[in-house]
């Protein structure tokens, strides 16, 4: 019996510890500098610049630039996760689409940036849930019960 109970505290304790490990993931990719050193500015072309670099994470048609982004986060226990690092490339291009500047941000370039969202407004905010189903009944049609067009 006193064997069971160690056996239990040393499993729990066992399963305490490997929660407790913080668990590290990496998203996207970001080119090394050497591949960078390779890019010439006022010369390559998008097209260029991607077979040099590998395609973007993101290429912004507007501004005309390419991103190449890359995190890593922490997770740990019941934590929410957080970012370690974040690097990110851009590469800008004018209208001809010749390369005009690299440049590299870290996490702590960042800013927090408002986005805005296009939500479909529903219009359910007015009515309550029993004016909802209270609405349809009105709405049934013979041919829906009968099953004919």
């Amino acid at each position: 019996m006193r064997n069971k109970s160690k056996m239990t505290v040393v499993g729990v304790c066992l399963i305490t510890a490997i929660a407790c490990t913080p668990v590290f993931r990496n998203h996207g990719y970001t080119p090394s500098d050497s591949q960078l050193a390779n890019l010439v500015v006022g010369v390559d072309t998008r097209t260029t610049a991607e077979e040099t670099l590998g395609p973007p994470t993101i290429s912004d048609a507007k501004t005309g630039r390419l991103y190449y982004i890359s995190s890593r986060w922490r997770h740990y226990g019941l934590n929410p996760p957080k970012p370690i690092s974040r690097n990110i490339v851009a590469v800008a291009l004018d209208s001809s689409e010749v390369v005009t500047n690299v440049s590299r941000y870290g996490l702590e370039d960042g800013e927090i940036v408002a986005l805005t969202r296009r939500v479909t407004d529903g219009g359910t905010e007015e009515i309550t849930f029993l004016q909802q189903l209270l609405g349809n009944i009105g709405r049934i049609d013979a041919s829906d019960l009968l099953g004919e067009p």
